[in-house]
């Protein structure tokens, strides 16, 4: 196989489903797309390949290496590795990993266009980051939950808004941004620095406004990343936590207990806004974000130094500071129910707090004039004091 016609592969299975968001290759499998969440196959006439051999996926991973040695040595020792693929019609991010023996590909389809706050359906509040001009922003959420979509559309606002300078450490690079107001420097992991930590030490000395660091993963990273957010930087990243009281906990833990106190000090200080994403089923088809938005309040500083108690979580104030912008899961995705957006089944799949989505939605049923139970035919036995006499 050569890279033309792995480039007509691609070119046709997105032809096929203009809507993916990741195509799948797989031993043992045929070429697979991922459509609204459901894994789909797709079979070509030109190509006919009903399923995937070993010598299939190896091929596509050699070709998708373009003989790079770091991701060759990376496949090998880490059993994985990240890079980026384009094609005329869209760009990838490729992960390539071993599998029993084999190599399988999952190339994540990114936009070409910057999508913006609207398009992405996030609340107009996010708009509010991009005014920042210190402090750590961080948004969290599953693979695949639009984390980096949501990063690129608060860049653009910076880009369109203020005259600074903006520099991205990725792995890999997903949205290119064009210099409009801002001037931007866009590095890749592997190829323009070795890892996060050091590429972050390294724009320190580039004189930045604006750091964007594509994910957290240890220690070291998070420390220069409080460190340039306490000397006046922004910096925006990305953390796999499932909602803002998680993400306090996984910062926190990352360091040894006996530095909590002063951590807990450095994070109240540096953390400005934690957003936190989830993609749901819409009802008519496609997936919409429920967010989870905390920013940096005094009662929401108190917390992060004091932690957590059974009478006061993050989910409690988040949950009552509403005219500060904030709002839960839970407040979100019953705002999608209210709205005919997502269904019962959905909300409650996907909330924090079930017990308490349930008896919101039993609510709103109630209040449409709604059965809110399946059971029916019950009424008052009258006469049962009679019968017991």
């Amino acid at each position: 196989m050569r890279k033309q016609e792995l480039d007509f592969i691609l070119d046709r299975i997105c032809d096929a489903y203009p809507d993916l968001s990741d195509i799948v290759f797989t031993v043992g499998r045929p070429f697979q797309a991922l459509h609204w969440g459901e894994l789909k196959p797709v079979h070509l006439k030109e190509v006919p390949v009903d399923v995937l051999i070993p010598f299939h996926t190896e091929t596509i991973s050699l070709l998708l290496m373009n003989n790079q040695r770091r991701l060759v040595e990376n496949l090998i020792k880490d059993g994985y590795c990240d890079t980026s693929y384009s094609i005329q019609k869209a760009r990838f991010r490729v992960n390539i990993f071993s599998q029993r023996g084999n190599y399988s590909i999952v190339m994540r389809k990114l936009p070409m266009k910057i999508p913006t706050v609207e398009e992405l359906n996030l609340p107009p509040i996010v708009k509010e980051i991009a005014k920042e001009r210190n402090g750590l922003v961080l948004v969290t959420g599953a693979t695949g939950s639009g984390k980096s979509s949501t990063l690129a559309a608060i860049l653009n606002i910076i880009n369109e808004t203020r005259a600074c300078h903006v520099i991205t450490l990725e792995d890999p690079v997903e949205f290119v941004h064009s210099h409009k107001k801002a001037t931007f420097n866009q590095r890749e992991l592997g190829i323009d620095f070795p890892n996060f930590a050091d590429g972050l030490r390294a724009a320190l000395r580039q004189a930045p406004h604006v750091i964007l660091v594509g994910e957290i993963r240890d220690r070291e990273t998070l420390e220069i990343a409080m460190m340039a957010a306490e000397t006046g930087h922004l910096v925006l990243s990305t953390l796999h936590t499932t909602d803002a009281g998680q993400t306090i906990g996984r910062m926190i833990g990352m360091f040894p207990p006996e530095d909590e106190s002063y951590i807990r000090l450095r994070v109240a200080d540096t953390l400005k806004w934690v957003l936190s994403q989830r993609l749901l089923p819409r009802t008519d088809k496609g997936r919409i974000a429920a967010t989870e938005i905390m920013r940096n309040t005094l009662r929401i500083r108190e917390l992060i130094i004091t932690g957590e108690s059974p009478d006061k979580s993050f989910y409690d104030v988040i949950e009552t500071s509403q005219a500060q912008g904030m709002h839960t899961f839970d407040q979100a995705i019953l705002k999608l129910y209210t709205e005919g957006i997502i269904t019962e089944e959905t909300a409650i799949a996907f909330a924090s707090r079930r017990s308490k989505v349930i008896m919101e939605i039993d609510r709103i049923k109630s209040q449409r004039g709604e059965k809110t139970t399946d059971i029916e035919g019950l009424k008052l036995d009258i006469d049962y004091p009679k019968r017991t006499k």
